[in-house]
């Protein structure tokens, strides 16, 4: 009797494009791809690790137009982009800094808008594109920059998936709860304490709760899928909870 073949590898022969890659949900993701077979390029504005050897990276700012067009130049093919690069931009209102609030928006919003415009020309029918929103996308929460613009990004995925829709194009956005990555680091214990009682799964959510769902995106198994918004909370948005967050973190000063 022959030994069994393993079965095909999904992402065989795909070359991925992954920002905000060098650390937390990104690095988790391209690892993941990687594994599941695609040739990743992993790119973020932090160096990253001497561990992250199983694809290519390059420093990149997503907020430069012309980074997006020399990476573009680079590559004859793309077949899928996830655009996971973001900063969270906690500041409340009234008080939030006009250049915070620009930068939060260059980064989550215009970013994505970039790398959409420059790699869609080398994509084939059958292509994929993930924006990572956020559950702020669906409620109203303090943080007014990081809301605002994860609510921009869903209105950008939408869009997208129908403009691109008859390309063959696909355009899906994940919507994260709490998740343990450098982002989630910076928050505050009573938002964490709060946050946590809130959840039904009693738990943050960690970067391997993520990864094999843009696995799944980026295959053909997905293909059927556009426009679709895929939330990963523990239940966090399946009943009301934000407005007892905010009271528990207290008035900003």
């Amino acid at each position: 009797m022959g030994v069994p073949s393993s079965p095909p590898a999904p992402l065989a022969g795909k070359v991925i494009v992954v920002t905000g890659a060098a650390r937390g949900q990104g690095a988790a993701t391209a690892e993941a791809l990687a594994a599941a077979g695609a040739s990743v390029v992993a790119v973020d504005v932090l160096p990253f690790p001497a561990s992250a050897s199983a694809f290519r990276s390059c420093s990149f700012d997503v907020r430069d137009e012309d980074a997006w067009r020399s990476l573009a130049s680079e590559l004859p093919v793309v077949h899928g982009l996830i655009n996971n690069a973001g900063v969270a931009g906690r500041d409340r209102l009234p008080d939030v800094p006009l250049d915070a609030w620009e930068r939060t928006f260059a980064i989550n919003v215009t970013g994505p808008l970039l790398g959409i415009q420059a790699l869609v020309p080398r994509m084939p029918a059958g292509a994929s594109i993930v924006n990572v929103c956020s559950v702020a996308a669906l409620s109203g929460h303090v943080a007014a920059a990081y809301t605002s613009s994860k609510w921009a990004l869903r209105g950008l995925t939408r869009t997208a998936s129908l403009e691109l829709g008859a390309r063959g194009i696909r355009v899906n956005a994940v919507l994260p709860g709490l998740i343990e990555t450098p982002l989630m680091e910076s928050a505050s214990p009573a938002f964490r304490a709060a946050a946590i009682a809130e959840i039904p799964l009693s738990r943050t959510g960690t970067v391997d709760d993520i990864a094999p769902l843009m696995v799944f995106l980026m295959s053909g198994a997905s293909s059927y899928m556009n426009g679709a918004e895929l939330v990963v909370d523990g239940g966090l948005t399946a009943h009301v909870s934000h407005k007892r967050i905010a009271d528990a973190i207290g008035s900003p000063s």
